[in-house]
């Protein structure tokens, strides 16, 4: 049986001339690592700037209007009251209550009409644009940018950056939205992105990719980052991977997120409810009545502990499974997310992750396990 042809990003060319590392990943060819390697790159980027590639990631526009307030219906979020030039964290949900993806919607309406500018994760995004288009009204057209490829700028040293190219920039705060120009190329920029860092993530022409690239990466602060740092970057930073850290079995409020939960469309909120799974996400944040939870955990050993690895209490009773670990370069010991029985979700509680046959002990710790550094002014 032939194996599956995987996609090429735009910027597979570019990939392949810096010495990266090639790996399938949600259906691309995607860079794991650089000949920096994984560990410096992801130092590398705490202490200046990592160039990502996340073209593999959707690119949806949904004009007209009614766009707010379809997309609205399928979010727990505030959307409708989503001001121009901003972006917001956004999750859409299933009648259970469970996750389908983790998204970014902004709002680049200004005064000619309804524009969201959606981003959604590459490993869903077939099944987030059929969902989108089920339930589009009479007068608000989805389109998927297919020409479109998207890097993050991220790091202590992005903002001084992208300065160079676009002043501009430098008035924006994290989740701002514009779109601008740099060198010509016609360019929608957020101050986001995944890693705790202050950053930009990019979207740009696809044909103008490689150019906007090789001029930020000519910049002596920028390396070519792969997945293996931005997935040790946003562990450290507590950020979820849908499919890993949350996913359809799991409620925002058992994956931690109840501050994704916008208080407009909470029991009380003008707009209270009206999205999939209300009643048992928002019955969840009345009542505490859930059995497990996300958590951080910090571990005492060097050895790191993976995904899959079952936790266990003093007794040797399961509590929980590891759904993201790895060592944390930044912290210098390993860091993990995890789904425990909500009795010892509690801060400073002591569980034992199964590793070799060893019980290696772990301690539940607040996230993030880093300072996350956005910048908001």
């Amino acid at each position: 049986m032939s194996e599956a042809v995987l996609n090429k990003t735009p910027l597979f060319d570019l990939h392949v001339s810096l010495g990266g590392k090639m790996v399938p990943f949600a259906g691309y060819e995607m860079p794991v690592q650089y000949p920096l390697g994984v560990k410096s790159e992801h130092l590398h980027t705490r202490e200046k700037a990592g160039l990502f590639d996340v073209s593999h990631m959707g690119q949806v526009i949904l004009k007209g209007e009614g766009a707010a307030a379809m997309m609205e219906s399928l979010v727990p979020v505030d959307i409708i009251d989503l001001p121009s030039g901003k972006q917001r964290y956004a999750l859409f949900t299933n009648e259970e209550g469970g996750i389908l993806d983790d998204l970014m919607v902004t709002n680049y309406s200004g005064e000619a009409g309804e524009e969201l500018y959606v981003v959604v994760n590459a490993a869903c995004k077939d099944q987030d644009i059929a969902h989108m288009r089920a339930h589009l009204p009479e007068g608000v057209e989805l389109e998927v940018l297919e020409d479109r490829a998207l890097v993050a700028l991220q790091g202590p040293a992005a903002a001084e950056v992208m300065k160079r190219f676009a002043p501009s920039t430098a008035e924006m705060v994290f989740m701002d939205s514009r779109k601008m120009s740099i060198e010509g190329i016609d360019c929608f920029i957020s101050r986001s992105g995944y890693t705790g860092e202050d950053g930009f993530e990019i979207s740009i022409p696809a044909a103008d990719a490689e150019k906007l690239c090789r001029l930020l990466l000519d910049q002596e602060e920028v390396e070519a980052i792969g997945l293996g740092a931005r997935d040790s970057l946003r562990l450290e930073s507590g950020l979820c991977l849908y499919g890993h850290d949350i996913d359809t079995t799991t409620t925002p409020i058992e994956g931690s997120l109840i501050w994704a939960i916008s208080k407009i469309r909470r029991n009380g909120g003008d707009r209270a409810a009206g999205f999939p799974g209300a009643d048992k996400i928002l019955g969840q944040i009345e009542t505490k009545e859930f059995d497990t939870k996300r958590v951080g955990l910090l571990g005492s050993s060097r050895a790191p502990v993976r995904e899959g690895t079952e936790l266990v209490n003093a007794d040797g009773e399961v509590i929980g499974k590891v759904t993201s670990g790895s060592f944390g370069p930044t912290i210098g010991a390993p860091v993990a997310m995890a789904y425990v029985q909500k009795a010892y979700s509690a801060l400073e509680t002591e569980v034992f992750a199964l590793v070799r046959g060893k019980q290696l002990p772990m301690t539940v710790s607040r996230m993030p396990f880093i300072e996350q550094r956005y910048y908001r002014g």
